[in-house]
């Protein structure tokens, strides 16, 4: 019997929330406010994003306002989780963020920017809230709203694991003053969730080339091209694990991934040996072996067990009955990393040469999840000379982008979660997004 990859690691987390925890999503949401427990600022291709973590059902509306330029957000019902919220000082297009309770149990939060800014509310779900924000020769989908007071009106949207919400771009006209309110469209299903994870960083340079590029240097680039892309993909949203030059660790790496209940992981790194004349890209998941040995330590590891699984502590569980839980996560995980990976390594091929033409399997630690499915892509070898130079070249590293961009469509729209986004996609709007 045929079964969608990643399904019955789904189907793992809904039985056990259902069944051991006894919860109904509507028993847990329906009491009180939406908390936000999180507010961050990270850079994606040539603009800024704001990502508001929240724990349940809130009404999200994205509007403008200017003399001074802000952008405003209003969620509904909502409270601020004061004891872990920290507001990020301003960066990229964001000067400052300012938060007030509103009547009737709401938050408004303000945030100041560059003039020339468009605001997009991205699709959101799986408890997040994110606003992407981009000069104003970027990413602005209607022209005809630049310097005009036009107001784009449809129904308020709840967003909660299972709803997703988009919205069209609205500009800060430099001279217009204007109000303008964008109200988010219903789309009655999930956004999925991409892990996208620069190798190396800070003081990990990674490999180097013959004129002296960091490994940690492009493949920045390279993923911060691709989470761009993928947040201008219907359905889809980013999270980098790694937003700038700084050193993540590996095993944080998988945690933020996991935090943020990604539904891929894509590492990217860039291939490193002695002989300089070797050259092509590779695609890589987690061996067997590989995975025989992270069982082993989350299940022996008591810090891991309530966090295992979708969520669900498995520390009450006798062994067999957590092996066996774990065993089915990962199987699924495994098969559909492997279909994933397929599809990229495909698209890649038709980018430049892959040095392997089957997907391999090792035991990077990146990979290791036990419930998302990984790969990790070395994009060529830097210790080549023409690799290095390609590597450095922006058009070759869009290409690149769009080239892993492409294989991930492809694998989701050949093989749909339930209840997301991609799933409920006419046919032929499927067959149109493979072919772009």
């Amino acid at each position: 019997m045929d079964i969608l990859p990643h399904s019955l690691a789904l189907c793992a987390r809904v039985v056990m929330l259902g069944a051991v925890c006894g919860l109904s999503p509507t028993a847990q949401g329906a009491t009180r406010p939406a908390a936000v427990q999180r507010v961050a600022l990270s850079s994606i291709a040539g603009g800024t994003q704001v990502d508001l973590s929240v724990d349940r059902l809130v009404t999200a509306h994205l509007f403008t306002l200017s003399t001074p330029d802000r952008i405003v957000l209003d969620l509904a019902p909502a409270v601020l989780d004061d004891h872990h919220v920290k507001f990020p000082a301003g960066a990229g297009l964001v000067h400052r963020i300012r938060c007030a309770p509103r009547e009737g149990g709401g938050l408004r939060f303000v945030f100041e920017v560059d003039p020339q800014t468009t605001a997009r509310l991205l699709d959101a779900g799986r408890g997040h809230v994110v606003v992407a924000l981009n000069p104003i020769s970027q990413g602005l989908s209607k022209p005809e709203l630049v310097g005009g007071a036009k107001a784009i009106q449809s129904a308020p949207v709840p967003m909660e694991a299972g709803v997703v919400a988009t919205a069209e771009a609205v500009a800060l006209p430099r001279s217009v003053p204007m109000r303008t309110a964008v109200m988010a469209r219903v789309s009655g299903a999930r956004v999925l969730v991409i892990a996208v994870d620069a190798g190396h960083g800070g003081e990990d340079p990674g490999a180097s080339g013959p004129e002296g590029t960091h490994e940690k240097d492009v493949t920045l680039a390279i993923a911060q091209e691709l989470a761009g892309r993928i947040n201008a993909e219907p359905g889809m949203r980013a999270v980098l694990t790694r937003p700038d030059d700084r050193f993540v660790p590996l095993r944080e790496r998988i945690h933020r991934a996991r935090r943020a209940q990604a539904d891929l992981f894509v590492s990217v790194h860039a291939d490193a040996v002695p002989d300089r004349s070797v050259s092509g890209a590779s695609v890589y998941v987690l061996s067997a072996r590989g995975a025989s040995s992270e069982a082993a330590k989350w299940l022996a590891d008591q810090e891991n067990a309530a966090d295992l699984v979708g969520g669900v502590s498995l520390d009450d569980k006798d062994n067999v009955l957590a092996s066996v839980l774990l065993d089915l996560s990962q199987s699924a995980a495994m098969s559909a990393s492997m279909g994933a990976a397929e599809k990229v390594l495909s698209e890649l091929n038709t980018v430049g040469e892959v040095r392997k033409a089957r997907v391999q399997q090792a035991g990077f630690v990146v990979l290791k999840s036990p419930d998302i499915p990984s790969m990790l892509i070395e994009t060529a070898y830097i210790t080549n000379p023409g690799e290095e130079k390609r590597l450095r070249d922006e058009r070759y590293q869009q290409r690149l982008a769009s080239a892993i961009l492409a294989g991930i469509r492809n694998y989701f729209h050949d093989s749909p979660l339930p209840g997301t986004r991609l799933a409920s996609l006419p046919a032929e709007h499927s067959s149109e997004t493979r072919t772009r």
